[in-house]
């Protein structure tokens, strides 16, 4: 099991420690904002409030020991900059850190940081992709000019089966999984939907306009793909 520490507790922090713990790795939670800690201490395996550039402080949670640190300090650069140098001084084998400047990823890039977290630009670049094409949802970068998305069918391919339209083939897009809404009647009796995810064990199955596809590729292949072809 991963023990992971998590550096500033705001939205952004607490939610990252949030999903780690139902994740079912060991969080150890920092901020020096007790109001914050507080909100959290009932979700994470260990939660205190500490200033995070006192070395003496982090030496005393043992911090040094974790498999991985992410510093999710915001606005105030300069302890996000002196916590990043504190934990590669403890020695913590990977470390996650927030930018939220151009200048301030060089200097994390310069102190050879394992990975750099920039949500503005990331969020801009999810956001652009996914307003590129009516039938896409949602964008997930994986690599430069790569990416995991998640398209309406196309109402060219409506109807048509996988080995049909022939993804890889004709736009160089694998088609991963399908996202079906199944048809349920919920404990109080109503008609509900409910999501299901389907591998494409059987290429041979007509797709439905009201299908999901997830698909891999590269961004401007599978723009091509989302508007049939």
């Amino acid at each position: 099991m991963r023990q992971i520490a998590i550096v500033g507790l705001g939205k952004f922090g607490s939610t990252v420690a949030r999903e780690l713990t139902e994740r079912g790795a060991q969080v150890i939670a920092i901020d020096e904002q007790k109001e914050r800690v507080e909100e959290l201490k009932e979700f994470v395996t260990y939660a205190v409030t500490a200033n995070a550039t006192d070395e003496n402080a982090l030496r005393a949670l043992g911090i040094q020991d974790v498999d991985a640190a992410a510093i999710c300090i915001g606005e105030d650069v300069e302890a996000n900059l002196l916590t990043t140098l504190l934990l590669k001084k403890l020695g913590i084998k990977e470390i996650w850190a927030r930018a939220i400047s151009p200048l301030q990823q060089e200097i994390l890039r310069a102190l050879e940081v394992d990975y750099i977290i920039n949500l503005e630009e990331e969020m801009g670049n999810i956001v652009a992709n996914s307003l590129v094409s009516e039938n896409v949802i949602r964008y997930i970068p994986i690599a430069s000019k790569y990416s995991l998305a998640e398209l309406k069918v196309p109402e060219s391919f409506t109807g048509k089966t996988i080995r049909q339209i022939d993804p890889r083939g004709r736009f160089q897009v694998n088609i991963v999984a399908i996202k079906k809404k199944i048809p349920k009647i919920s404990e109080y009796g109503e008609r509900i939907l409910v999501e299901s995810l389907e591998d494409i064990s059987f290429p041979d199955k007509p797709l439905e306009s009201e299908d999901i596809l997830v698909a891999v590729g590269r961004d401007k292949d599978i723009e091509k793909f989302s508007a049939g072809g």
